[in-house]
């Protein structure tokens, strides 16, 4: 049996494992009798995570190809300056679950949200909140999902050899359908698998590259005889200053409260203890997957100092230091973090068109006057579609999948960050407030982006978000106050 296709082997049937998962959450979701019961199910699981799959599903949505990918080779590109940057991410879990989780799970079932925009709509009580927001997230999201399809695609080229098209085809195809068909229930579980995948697949890696570098020590004292600059934190030719390393932890530090696919995952866990649980176990595990992939990005160069310096620096990597059969196997994990991140992407995107346009708009919000089984099949059709338009975007593939994800990051913390977060926690936040803070976020953040100003290092998101911030406070002093009947819903004032 030749090499490549003793590497396909394990990633198809993985691809399969994940489909055959979805059948299964498809067959739990058809029990729900009534449609309200069907978007429940299908958008959130019906509230029923416990702490850890609550924790892995956080973790394999935030993690993407930026994070396995995309990130690594930049790390092997620019030394422990970029595992430095990295690290910042470490408290993606906490910070979502500690400001969000529990008063976020609170108001949802209290409203009956199953999505970030049905919490949006009950708090603003505006349309023009929702709109903007459910514009905002199908576009970002194409940009990211666009990201995550193909480095899928290019993992698959680079381990097996089989043409780009190919790999393309068959992770875009595996991931919309297991997403379509399952729904929510089908994502949560894949994901807590695909994260235990992810931590193995890390750690295999990284003790190959130093297996193969001859220990720790050796791969740094190489990598200083490459390049002094690869093991000092501003890496070589001062390339991550320190002004860029503190704009990161608003753009993958704080910031992380505002992406919707992490924000989402608050509003379907079990209980308090189960909150509490995920906090704990999210923090360590990401904290490993983030240090292990970044590590083996930069000890790779040490093993290999040849590698053209980019997306495919790891998977190239994997491929010469691992057996055919055993590189295909944990080639599943960043495979996996790319399509825990798209089935995410996937079905916020689809609860846009159908709940928050749809169901809102056309049915005038009484999601009773639609059947089950239409429901059901208008969420897995739209769901389909919206796949379908980033599998053929990704055909003709642009480069640099780290920057492409990380503008579609920058974009949504852009519009979501303030009002969610005010709106949680600020009685005066109002939909004047919102809409200020939306279209000025916005604004700066696409300004910054493609103009490119000197900053002295500081990345575009930091003035986007205290613009942001400033023109939603300024919007909700103006603006009129929220209505008293949301203030007493979400401060519980009877």
């Amino acid at each position: 049996m030749s090499a490549p296709l003793m590497t396909a082997i394990p990633v198809v049937l993985y691809l399969a494992f994940s489909f055959a998962v979805a059948l299964w959450a498809r067959r739990k979701a058809d029990s729900q009798a009534t449609s309200q019961g069907v978007l429940e199910e299908y958008y959130i699981g019906g509230r029923t995570m416990g702490g850890f799959v609550l924790a892995m599903t956080i973790i394999a949505s935030y993690t993407s190809a930026s994070s396995f990918v995309g990130g690594p080779g930049v790390a092997y590109r620019l030394g422990l300056s970029w595992v430095l940057l990295a690290m910042i991410q470490v408290p993606t879990t906490f910070l979502t679950l500690g400001v969000l989780g529990k008063r976020f799970a609170i108001v949802a079932r209290r409203t009956g949200s199953v999505t970030l925009t049905d919490y949006l709509r009950a708090r603003y009580a505006s349309n023009t909140v929702v709109n903007l927001c459910s514009l905002a997230l199908l576009v970002f999201f194409m940009a990211a999902m666009l990201a995550q399809f193909i480095g899928g695609a290019r993992l698959f080229q680079a381990v097996t050899g089989y043409p780009y098209v190919v790999g393309l085809a068959l992770f875009g195809i595996t991931v919309v359908l297991y997403t379509s068909v399952g729904g929510f229930r089908a994502v949560v579980v894949t994901d807590a698998v695909q994260g235990i995948v992810m931590v193995i697949a890390v750690v295999v890696v990284l003790l190959a590259v130093v297996d193969a570098g001859g220990g720790m020590a050796q791969c740094v004292a190489t990598l200083k005889a490459i390049d002094p600059g690869l093991i000092t934190p501003s890496g070589p030719d001062n390339a991550v200053p320190k002004p860029f390393i503190l704009s990161f932890w608003v753009l993958v530090g704080l910031g992380v409260i505002g992406l919707p696919q992490t924000a989402q995952r608050c509003m379907g866990y079990k209980d308090a203890r189960a909150m509490h649980n995920a906090m704990v176990i999210g923090t360590l595990l990401i904290g490993f997957m983030i240090l292990c992939a970044h590590l083996a990005g930069t000890l790779g160069r040490a093993v290999r100092p040849d590698l053209p310096a980019g997306d495919l620096a790891i998977p190239t990597l994997i491929v010469d230091l691992l057996p055919p059969f055993w590189a295909g196997v944990f080639i599943a994990g960043p495979l996996a973090a790319i399509m825990s991140t798209v089935d995410s992407m996937l079905l916020l995107a689809s609860a846009a068109i159908v709940k928050d346009l749809y169901v809102h708009y056309r049915l005038q919000g009484d999601a009773s006057r639609l059947k089950p089984v239409t429901m059901k099949k208008m969420s897995l059709a739209s769901t389909g579609v919206i796949g379908v338009l980033v599998f053929l975007a990704a055909v003709e593939p642009p480069d640099l999948l780290v920057w492409i994800n990380l503008f579609a990051f920058g974009g949504l913390e852009a519009v979501f960050l303030w009002p969610i977060v005010l709106g949680l926690y600020w009685k005066k936040a109002n939909a004047a407030g919102a809409v200020a803070s939306i279209v000025t976020g916005v604004s700066v953040f696409i300004s910054l982006t493609l103009l490119k100003p000197d900053m002295g290092g500081i990345h575009a998101i930091v003035p986007t978000t205290l613009a942001a911030l400033a023109a939603f406070i300024a919007g909700a002093c103006c603006g009129r106050a929220p209505d008293s009947r949301v203030v007493s819903v979400f401060w519980d004032e009877r």
